[in-house]
């Protein structure tokens, strides 16, 4: 096991030594430690896909099919894509938006009923 971390740690030096000053600056601001070079890239934003197994595109699709043309336009489509782009990679300010838009729906519902 050792044998394994040490090689890893050679080649992690090597990484390091074969970039350019600039980025060496910048993982040194981060903390050469946590710098991990060996991460797997996230997979591309047209194939991540949901909880329910649905990419972004499929998503949007889906919505888009509930609703006929005459009622949405072309900024609301774009507006449905950015929210599910957004919400499938976790952006806290999508987030934020989607957590707001449900607990004003609920205040309605319940304002409404009184």
């Amino acid at each position: 096991m050792s044998h394994d971390r040490e090689e890893a740690q050679r080649r992690k030096r090597a990484i390091f030594e074969a970039m350019s000053e600039r980025r060496r600056r910048h993982i040194l601001k981060k903390g050469y430690d946590q710098w991990d070079p060996f991460v797997a890239p996230k997979d591309p934003i047209d194939i991540r896909k949901d909880r329910t197994r649905r990419t972004t595109a499929m998503l949007v699709k889906e919505f888009l099919q509930t609703r006929s043309s005459k009622q949405y336009s072309n900024a609301y489509g774009r507006g449905v894509l950015e929210m599910a782009l957004g919400i499938i990679n976790e952006d806290e300010r999508f987030l934020g938006m989607y957590e707001f838009s449900c607990w004003y729906r609920d205040l309605l519902n319940r304002e409404k009923g009184e």
